[in-house]
């Protein structure tokens, strides 16, 4: 059963985006990164690229094409994980079922239906997450209530990357 605060931690969407990427963009790819930027295994989110970083060492990262909060959902700063589920169940929100009531209270891990996709990685502080979808035609939009939503096969992998403790930083 779903803890208060795992639901609470949860805060994904239920919105819907357009397809914006390709196969061939939609794969995680090394890249540069200035090395005094950000430490190594730091996850970087710039919101605005709709882009996450995984920072390898300094002048590498892994970057990730992800999802972000649409307008007026959309948070900066620092946190770290707290969290990782592998297919968790959801509760969504007050702000969620307020705006889509028919939602049921709780969506079953694993179910179609369920937004996280299958593994999330909550983050300390408030009700977001860095978390999988099954919607992979949002990823590359302003689609979330202002949680980081990734595809299934980069959450995968980013979640066999980092440990909980693992530094986040979200930027407009």
């Amino acid at each position: 059963m779903i803890t208060m605060r795992i639901a609470v931690a949860l805060a994904a969407t239920m919105g819907f985006g357009v397809l914006m990427l390709t196969a061939a963009e939609a794969r995680p790819e090394m890249v540069g990164t200035n090395p005094a930027d950000y430490s190594p295994g730091t996850i970087v989110v710039k919101t605005s690229e709709r882009r996450l970083y995984l920072i390898l060492d300094n002048g590498h990262a892994v970057r990730y094409p992800v999802g972000v909060g649409k307008a007026g959902k959309q948070w900066a700063g620092t946190t770290k994980i707290d969290g990782k589920y592998l297919n968790p169940a959801w509760a969504p929100p007050a702000e969620v079922k307020r705006d889509k009531p028919s939602i049921p209270d709780v969506i079953p891990g694993g179910s179609p239906r369920n937004p996280m996709g299958v593994a999330a990685m909550t983050l300390s502080g408030g009700e977001y997450a860095i978390h999988g979808t099954n919607v992979p035609g949002s990823i590359g939009g302003f689609v979330s209530y202002g949680c980081i939503r990734m595809l299934n096969d980069d959450i995968t992998d980013l979640y066999g990357r980092v440990p909980v403790g693992t530094t986040v930083v979200v930027t407009h």
